[in-house]
């Protein structure tokens, strides 16, 4: 029985399909599931399953590799913007695909956000799927698998993950030594995702991005001037937050390095990859940042609605923060007016990775500003 796999829980049937896939893995699987609901801790155990020596034992190299997405032969598609391109699936899945592995054993790929496939960079997939090389896996997530099309779903075996209750992530962060409060507030800050639940909890700048979206709100209050000023600050913090990311790509190329600091030969493509996906992340890095603080803000002016409906204090997002005193009625219309301003900047965001955060985010604090001197 694989260590790392048991080490997967909330998802029964869907780790008992893997525990079984394991023993004889098909060539292609769609993980399908919400956000958050474990699919890309479960991708990363089967993976460690798949190309560890000793079946998933989660203390050698190839095990520790894969659990960080880092091994050699691993390969990690994610979008660039907004889709998975053509050119994206041809480099880093059609042509090393039919290429010898880095190291003895299976090849692995792993398509986040599968359901971004644009139609030709899904039409160069199929042919690997038809034609799928010897000893080579292929791992498709998606939280909208209804999206993919069927001609590649149709050759995956599909695996589906159910949502997490609150309850169930409460529990895993307070199993793995997290305060219970603490738990309780990550797990409803990250609408019950738990590995965003579990950076909330244990890291010791996990809720930094609530301190920036409290401190925007309390500007806004002061008109104009204020709104413009939080829209200013996000974008300053959100561009530290990129700094701190350049850092850890030492530590990911570490592995792959000889005793002089150098590359190895044979790791150069796996060197490759880790850059290319670091260069995403910090492409994606401030939109990230930007969309936590807003989620934040959002739950934020949420708990403000139920102060003033006078709605118990248990219904809070915020668990940590004592009820506002002194709320009216009339205060809902302007914090629903400023919930809808940050939800749909959100969605401007998302939906279209060539915005203009600045102009989106002083749109969206500016409406609040307009609908706090309303209520005012």
């Amino acid at each position: 029985m694989s260590a790392v796999l048991d080490q997967v829980t909330g998802q029964g049937l869907a780790m008992t399909f893997l525990r079984a896939a394991a023993e004889r893995p098909h060539h292609a699987y769609v993980l399908a599931g919400p956000e958050g609901s474990g699919k890309s801790i479960a991708a990363r155990a089967f993976v460690a399953v798949l190309l560890c020596h000793e079946g998933g034992c989660g203390v050698c190299r190839d095990c520790s590799l894969a659990l960080r997405d880092q091994h050699p032969n691993e390969f990690v598609v994610e979008p660039e913007g907004r889709d998975i391109h053509i050119d994206t699936i041809r480099e880093e899945v059609w042509q090393p695909a039919y290429r010898t592995a880095p190291e003895p054993g299976r090849k692995v790929f792993v398509i986040r956000e599968a359901d971004r496939l644009s139609p030709a960079a899904a039409d160069t997939l199929l042919k690997v799927l038809e034609e799928p090389p010897h000893e080579t896996v292929l791992l498709l997530l998606s939280a909208r698998a209804h999206e993919l099309p069927d001609t590649i779903v149709s050759r995956c075996h599909l695996v589906t993950f159910a949502a997490l209750s609150e309850d169930f992530v409460v529990a895993q962060l307070a199993s793995e030594g997290i305060d219970a409060r603490q738990a309780l507030l990550a797990a409803r800050l990250s609408g019950g995702n738990l590995g965003r639940a579990r950076r909330m909890a244990s890291d010791a700048d996990g809720l930094a991005f609530r301190d920036v979206a409290e401190a925007a709100l309390a500007r806004t209050r002061s008109g104009v001037a204020g709104a413009l000023a939080a829209a200013a600050d996000i974008l300053e913090a959100a561009a530290t937050y990129k700094k701190t990311l350049k850092a850890a790509l030492a530590n990911e190329l570490a592995p792959f390095m000889d005793a002089k600091g150098r590359p190895e030969d044979v790791y150069r493509g796996a060197i490759r990859r880790i850059e290319t996906r670091a260069a995403r992340r910090e492409r994606r890095a401030e939109r990230d940042f930007i969309d936590r603080v807003l989620l934040a803000a959002s739950a934020l002016i949420r708990d403000r609605i139920v102060d003033a409906v006078q709605g118990d204090a248990s219904l809070h997002l915020n668990v940590d923060r004592a009820p506002e005193t002194g709320s009216r009625s009339g205060d809902v219309v302007g914090a629903t007016t400023a919930l809808a301003a940050c939800e749909e900047a959100r969605a401007a965001l998302a939906e279209d990775m060539n915005r203009n955060a600045r102009l989106v985010l002083e749109h969206a604090f500016l409406r609040m500003a307009d609908a706090s001197a309303a209520a005012g």
